[in-house]
């Protein structure tokens, strides 16, 4: 009987955990919002390197008002991580066309405009003694178009009739388009595969912005090479590629109304003829990057005056953001990902600055600082399956020895040189040499790497997954901290003494190592 019983009972249990399992992978399933629920792998041939080299771009192509600057995404590292990479300088007053890709991207703000803060409150200003107020100098603003969501900015003004008694309070309507977002030095993007976007440089000095497009993620079904999908103005076609394709001529190929008929296009759109062949940009040699005369006039929060326009310190602004959106996770609860349309698409936040020290995740005033982006900061990165980090090294400071456990990292130095090594498969040295400023360098996933900063030296890493993880082999949260004694004894064959040495050696430190005695540790080149 106990048997019989005991039976029914497993059956019992095996049911339920059949039916919950059923119920949630209807309420969390495989795939999320945007499809970035993994990465493709293709032929793992592509991982097979027997050397890395830093690289600068391989392409560049000039606009009106700009440059854009691809690396060569047929290189085998490039390939071997599934990413591109691509670098845009947009000049003061200029707009930079609306465009979509296949892959999602992170595009971080490597040079913005400045803002200038004002700790003493002007008697003319009604605000609170709290405020620290700043005057913000030619700000960069960006839009993203996010299918299905509302048009959330407005702008009305009276009209003539307004003043007739038979139709008071008649408004004339100006425009209205979905959210615009500021931008400064430091921040880091989120954009989802297939949205429309654009931004505009209303400072007075250049921006500068380098962007990865993760070709490997399953949001793109186009194969392992990133394609940009142009609205506007009339492109060239050979930017991802290394060098000219033989035999094709280089020069624009339009947009993506290029290729419809005059006729169709005018009757979808409700539009002339006229105006279907000027949406074409057939004669259009702007490139993707345009002037603006005058300045872009858009509805938006102190938009109309930008100039005079005064506001909270930024860091408040961002703070009261964090905040909604804890208060929308309390709602919904932790594990409530997809909840309607509103929650996780046209309010979700797409932008974090991870270039103020204050938000350091690690520091050491004698070596540097380190600050990491993950979905737990930026809730979209989730969906995109992307993360990111920006570090500062002191001279002579180090990084690592470290491997990243779950990601492949491409490190773009922002500032300064440094040296690196790294060790792949077979515990082969496959980089031994220097990372300059605008270089990038792609770090495959378990590659060991040591980073030794040889002037003041600063990057920004981005990761193939929203909770990359490495694993430090120093430091108070190293593996070899964590071996026991006996077992470094035996493995290295080292006395107990310098085991113990070895293990807290760098006991007070994590991650970023003060450049204690240099005449042991400092990293050699070939």
């Amino acid at each position: 009987m106990a048997g019989v019983r005991f039976s029914l009972l497993s059956r019992a249990v095996l049911c339920l955990i059949f039916l919950c399992h059923g119920c949630l992978a209807q309420l969390y399933p495989q795939q999320p919002l945007f499809g970035g629920g993994g990465r493709q792998f293709g032929d793992q041939s592509q991982c097979r390197l027997q050397s890395l080299h830093a690289q600068e771009p391989s392409r560049r192509i000039e606009s009106e008002a700009g440059v854009t600057e691809y690396w060569n995404a047929s290189d085998e590292q490039f390939e071997c991580a599934g990413v591109a990479a691509v670098r845009q300088i947009v000049q003061p007053r200029s707009l930079v066309l609306p465009e979509f890709s296949n892959a999602p991207r992170l595009v971080y703000i490597v040079q913005g405009h400045a803002w200038f803060f004002f700790f003493q409150l002007l008697s003319s200003l009604s605000l609170p003694p709290s405020h620290v107020l700043c005057l913000r100098i030619g700000s960069g603003i960006y839009g993203v178009v996010m299918p299905g969501c509302p048009e959330t900015f407005h702008s009305f003004e009276p009209s003539h009739q307004e003043f007739r008694e038979e139709r008071p309070g008649q408004q004339r309507f100006r425009d209205q388009h979905q959210k615009i977002r500021h931008f400064r030095r430091g921040d880091i993007i989120a954009l989802p595969a297939g949205f429309s976007h654009w931004c505009y440089n209303s400072g007075d000095q250049p921006v500068i912005t380098v962007t990865i497009l993760d070709a490997s993620n399953y949001a793109n079904q186009l194969g392992r090479k990133p394609s940009k999908f142009f609205l506007a103005g009339s492109q060239l076609r050979e930017g991802w590629q290394g060098k000219r394709v033989q035999g094709q001529e280089e020069g624009s190929a339009g947009n993506i109304f290029s290729g419809f008929d005059d006729q169709i296009l005018a009757e979808a759109l409700g539009v002339s003829r006229e105006v279907a062949r000027k949406l074409k940009s057939q004669d259009d040699r702007r490139g993707s990057i345009v002037r603006v005369e005058g300045g872009l006039q858009v509805v938006g929060p102190g938009m109309e005056h930008r100039e005079e326009h005064w506001e909270e310190q930024e860091g408040a602004v961002e703070e009261r953001e964090r905040e909604d959106e804890r208060r929308r996770k309390g709602r919904r609860g932790e594990k409530a990902d997809i909840n309607g349309l509103e929650e996780t698409l046209c309010s979700m936040k797409l932008r974090e600055n991870i270039g103020d020290p204050v938000t350091a995740d690690f520091y050491s005033r004698q070596a540097g600082h380190i600050t990491t982006l993950n979905s737990q900061k930026l809730r979209i990165l989730k969906y995109l399956q992307l993360n990111a980090e920006r570090g500062h090294l002191r001279r002579n400071a180090i990084v690592g020895p470290l491997w990243n456990i779950n990601a492949h990292s491409l490190i773009y130095c922002t500032r300064g040189t440094a040296r690196i090594q790294i060790v792949g498969t077979g515990q082969r040295l496959l980089f031994n040499g220097q990372l300059s400023h605008g270089q990038i360098l792609v770090v495959p996933q378990g590659h060991a790497m040591v980073k030794q900063a040889q002037e003041e030296f600063e990057w920004v890493a981005f990761k193939t997954n929203d909770y990359a993880m490495v694993s430090p082999l120093t430091g108070r949260t190293s593996v070899l901290r964590g071996l026991p004694e006996d077992v470094l004894v035996n493995a290295f064959r080292l006395s107990r003494e310098e085991a113990r040495r070895l293990k807290f050696a760098r006991d007070s430190e994590t991650l970023v190592l003060s450049p204690g005695r240099p005449h042991e540790i400092k990293i050699v080149s070939e």
